[in-house]
């Protein structure tokens, strides 16, 4: 292995150019791979027309993707060693933009989805491997900062996603969903040739943990597809949901214990991950991501099922949350570098449950100022929650242990954002056969009824979910309370 670092030029607010150009590379080619995410969601039912086919199979479009991404994830802590990260980051964007392009210009429905299963690997990849390389650059005094950063296009994708989408399905094609990425993706090709340093810090005989990958990748894709069919209120897809996610389980159980029994080489290597600080704050962000997940499922289902908005009109309601975020985004990182995350993770959870507290109030004639308003304190709260966790969980762990570190951290999120959608999904579907008999919990089923207290019944069901939405952020305080404070050594003056 071959290893030289120059030390960082600091400028005035702490970030030198090298840094900086490798900001601005990592979200210019992140930010379009984690709208992807979210873009095609308002797409299905026109797929579904376009290619004459089910909304069941046009959704394997969608979950091909989530799918893929799943399973790309756990590979890149390996690649990056192996190959070197900005070797990796050129693969990946490359990868993703040949889906983009492929995805476009696809001409029936199997077509599509395998394109979109292309486009997941690649975009799977991207946004870990550019958390790595900030993260080995600006090292624990400059942690925050950087996490601030990589959280932008993970932020932006459930806010800017839906809109985009409703956009250009009113004025254009659907396929420019994809097409829109290829000037992104080439720009973002672009920066990284002339702004990234060449590959320093890699092993050229690191072994590919091949049981590692049998068990981690399929199991992590079994959990993440069993919870995405939760709720669908079929004993059939009861059925899958109950064995994937056991599947699933019994297949990641298997890999943590292969991975902390062999001594090196493991897929992701468990062992410098055991830390107090990592748990905790993995922990947090698990609990938390699933609940956040939770409030932007839950209200553009509101606005469209109960208050009859369009598509675009639903998305407008997150767009407050995306502005909030951006404000203490642009802070929260510095503060956290400069005392500590702790305190600041702890009040953006309580600003945000105030957000969904709310919410619970919330009834059919409810003006959309008052919901942009509970999105927008949502916002502030997440805007400080996530760069701050995310910079908490680095802390105290080796140079060496942030692939393991960051690899880990996106599993986690990818899981709990799955497990949010399902929690939500049953518990809103439960509340819904509670509140009208005879509809089995199923949505469009009960929106179609004409009974004048039917918007009331539905809202009800809403406001009950939302209150479990809020019992989930409570519960994430306690690992969150639990992270250790900063050692005193790295409270270094952060300007």
């Amino acid at each position: 292995m071959t290893s030289t670092r120059k030390a960082p030029r600091v400028g005035a607010e702490g970030i030198d150019p090298q840094l900086r150009n490798l900001a601005i590379v990592v979200v210019l080619g992140a930010i379009m791979t984690v709208l992807d995410g979210t873009i095609v969601n308002v797409a299905i039912a026109s797929l579904g027309r376009d290619f004459g086919t089910s909304l069941s199979t046009v959704h394997w479009v969608v979950t091909g993707y989530t799918l893929a991404l799943s399973m790309a994830i756990p590979l890149t802590g390996w690649s990056v060693w192996r190959f070197g990260a900005r070797t990796m980051w050129l693969v990946s964007i490359g990868v993703f933009v040949s889906g983009s392009l492929l995805c476009g210009l696809a001409w029936s429905i199997p077509t599509l989805i395998a394109f979109r299963v292309l486009q997941g690997v690649g975009g799977g990849m991207l946004l870990p491997v550019g958390q790595m390389m900030l993260a080995r650059e600006a090292g624990p005094e400059r942690m925050g900062r950087v996490m601030s950063i990589v959280s932008v296009p993970a932020m932006l994708a459930p806010v800017l996603g839906p809109l985009l989408g409703g956009v250009i399905l009113d004025d254009l094609n659907w396929r420019w969903m994809f097409f829109v990425n290829v000037p992104f993706c080439a720009l973002a090709l672009v920066a990284a040739l002339r702004m990234l340093p060449r590959d320093t810090e890699r092993s050229g005989d690191a072994r590919l943990d091949v049981v590692g990958i049998l068990l981690l990748c399929p199991g992590l894709a079994a959990l993440v597809y069993g919870l995405s069919e939760a709720g669908n209120g079929t004993s059939l897809t009861g059925a899958r949901f109950l064995f994937s996610v056991s599947a699933g389980a019994v297949l990641v159980a298997a890999f943590v214990a292969h991975a902390l029994r062999i001594r090196d080489g493991a897929l992701i290597d468990l062992r410098p991950l055991g830390t107090r600080a990592f748990t905790t704050a993995t922990g947090g962000l698990f609990l938390y991501s699933g609940a956040m997940f939770g409030v932007m499922i839950l209200v553009p289902l509101f606005a469209g099922i109960v208050r009859g908005d369009s598509a675009l009109d639903a998305g407008w309601l997150l767009a407050p949350m995306g502005l909030g975020a951006m404000m203490t985004m642009s802070v929260s990182g510095r503060l956290s570098d400069r005392y500590g995350g702790r305190r600041f993770a702890v009040g953006g959870v309580l600003c945000v449950l105030a957000g969904v507290l709310a919410l619970t109030g919330i009834g059919p004639g409810t003006g959309r100022a008052m919901i942009m308003v509970a999105m927008f304190g949502v916002g502030l709260g997440h805007g400080l929650i996530a760069p701050c966790l995310l910079s908490m969980a680095y802390q105290g762990l080796p140079r060496t242990a942030v692939p393991a570190a960051t690899t880990g951290a996106n599993i986690l999120i990818r899981v709990g954002s799955s497990f949010g959608t399902a929690v939500v999904a049953v518990i809103l579907q439960i509340a819904i056969r509670d509140e009208i008999p005879g509809t089995s919990g199923n949505l469009p089923e009960a929106a179609e009824r004409h009974a004048t207290d039917t918007p009331t019944l539905l809202t009800s069901a809403f406001t009950g979910t939302f209150w479990w939405v809020a019992a989930i952020l409570l519960i994430s305080l306690f690992p969150i309370l639990a992270i250790p404070r900063r050692p005193k050594e790295t409270h270094v003056n952060a300007q």
